[in-house]
C-alpha cells in the first residue's frame, strides 16, 4: 500500500470565491427566492403539478435521484468497515461529505413539496403517525440516516476544532453509527421502490415488479459508488491533484459485480413476467426502457477489462453512465411510464427546473467550502 493511501486529510485550502462558487450560489439565490415565494403563495403558485401528477422532479430528481447519488458514503462503507478492505479509507470522507450533503437536501427537498408543510411535525408525532405506511417508513430511515450521518461526519469537524478529547470519545461508540449507517440506507432505498408497487397498474409493466424493491436497493449501490467515480475525477481535476486510480480500478470492478448481479435481476425480471415485448413496442417507454439498459451495460465495454480501468477518462464516462441509468430507472417509473389516466400530463415548469438546479448547486457550493477549509481529502502535494 502506498504512503499515499496512509495520507491524513487536511483542507485543500485556497479562496472560496471563484467561478465556481459564483454560479453555485447565484443559483441557490434564486432558488431561495422561488421557494420564498412557493411557501407563501402554494404548490400551484410555481410548479405543474396536479392531481393527476401530484409527485414532479422535486421528488423524483430532488429526493428519489438525489438520495441515490448520496449512496456514496454507504456503498464505500461497506467496503471499508464490513468487508474490511482498509484500503479505500481516504475514499470514506469524501465520499461521506457528497451523501451528508445529497440526503440532507433530500430531506429538505420532501418539505418543499408538501401542500401543508406547516404540519410535517405530524410525521414524528407518536399519535400522528401510520407505522403500517411505506412512506413512515421511507420518512424515519432517511431522517435518522441524516442524522447519523452528521454524527459519523463529525469527526472532521473535531479536528478543525482541535477538539481530541471530544473526538477519541465519539470514535469509541462510532462503530454503533457506521452500523446504522449501513443498515438505514438499505431499509429506506428498497422502501422507496416499494412505493412503485403501492401506485399499482398506474406504473408501466416493465417497470411494476415485486422485485422492484430489490432493484432499486442494487441501483443505489451502483450510483453509489459512480458518484465516488465521478467526484473523485472531478476533485482531482478541479483541485489538480493526482487521482487516486490505484483505488478506483478495484473499486470499479466491485462495482461491475453489483451492476451484473442487477442486470441479472432486471432483465430476468421482465423476460419471467412475459411483458420483455413491450420494449420492442414503438412507443416512448419502449426506448426509454433501452436507453436506460444501455447505461447499465455500456460501462463493461468501457471498463471491463483491467487496463481500461487504469484510465481516469473511462472511469469517468462509466461513472455518469450508470449514474444516468440508476437516475432513468427512478425517471421512467414515477414518471415517463406513469399513467394516471387521460386528461392529466406533466412537463416541469421554469420554476421547478430553477429549484432543482439550485439544489444541485448548494451541494457543489458547500462541498468546496468544506473540502477547501476542513480535513476531508487526503494530503497531498498539487499536481502540476
Amino acid at each position: 500500500m502506498s504512503a499515499q493511501h496512509h495520507a491524513v486529510p487536511e483542507p485543500v485550502g485556497g479562496p472560496l470565491l471563484n467561478k465556481v462558487t459564483f454560479i453555485a450560489g447565484t443559483l441557490v439565490a434564486i432558488m431561495a427566492a422561488i421557494l420564498l415565494y412557493r411557501f407563501i403563495f402554494g404548490l400551484g403558485a410555481v410548479t405543474n403539478l396536479s392531481d393527476g401528477y401530484p409527485w414532479g422532479i422535486w421528488i423524483v430528481v430532488d429526493v428519489m435521484i438525489g438520495s441515490a447519488f448520496a449512496c456514496g458514503g454507504f456503498s464505500v462503507a461497506m467496503l471499508v468497515y464490513i468487508f474490511n478492505k482498509g484500503e479505500y479509507h481516504p475514499l470514506v470522507r469524501p465520499a461521506l461529505l457528497a451523501s451528508l450533503l445529497g440526503y440532507t437536501l433530500a430531506g429538505a427537498g420532501v418539505i418543499f413539496d408538501l401542500g401543508r408543510w406547516w404540519n410535517v411535525w405530524n410525521m414524528y408525532w407518536p399519535w400522528s403517525v401510520n407505522p403500517n405506511s411505506v412512506m413512515f417508513e421511507v420518512a424515519i430511515c432517511i431522517t435518522l440516516y441524516i442524522v447519523v450521518m452528521w454524527i459519523e461526519f463529525a469527526p472532521v469537524f473535531l479536528e478543525k476544532l482541535g477538539l481530541k478529547d471530544m473526538k477519541r470519545k465519539l470514535n469509541k461508540f462510532l462503530f454503533i453509527v457506521i452500523a446504522l449507517g449501513t443498515l438505514l440506507p438499505m431499509m429506506h432505498q428498497s422502501s422507496l421502490g416499494t412505493l412503485w408497487v403501492v401506485l399499482g397498474t398506474q406504473v408501466h409493466p416493465l417497470w411494476q415488479t415485486p422485485l422492484i424493491p430489490a432493484l432499486f436497493l442494487l441501483s443505489a449501490i451502483i450510483m453509489g459508488y459512480a458518484v465516488v467515480l465521478f467526484e473523485s475525477c472531478i476533485a482531482s481535476s478541479a483541485y489538480r491533484r493526482s487521482i487516486e486510480v490505484s483505488l478506483l480500478n478495484p473499486m470499479a470492478r466491485i462495482m461491475l459485480g453489483v451492476v451484473a448481479a442487477y442486470l441479472a435481476v432486471r432483465l430476468g425480471d421482465v423476460i419471467f413476467r412475459g411483458v420483455i415485448g413491450r420494449s420492442f413496442a414503438l412507443s416512448l417507454e419502449g426506448l426509454m426502457f433501452w436507453l436506460e439498459m444501455a447505461c447499465f451495460i455500456a460501462p463493461f465495454f468501457l471498463i471491463g477489462r483491467e487496463v481500461q480501468r487504469r484510465n481516469p477518462a473511462r472511469l469517468f464516462v462509466a461513472g455518469i453512465l450508470l449514474m444516468l441509468g440508476g437516475s432513468l430507472l427512478r425517471l421512467n417509473g414515477f414518471l415517463i411510464g406513469y399513467d394516471t389516466g387521460a386528461g392529466f400530463s406533466y412537463f416541469p415548469s421554469l420554476s421547478e427546473i430553477l429549484v432543482t438546479a439550485g439544489m444541485f448547486a448548494t451541494e457543489v457550493f458547500v462541498y468546496v467550502i468544506v473540502t477547501r477549509r476542513f480535513p476531508v481529502l487526503p494530503r497531498e502535494a498539487p499536481a502540476h
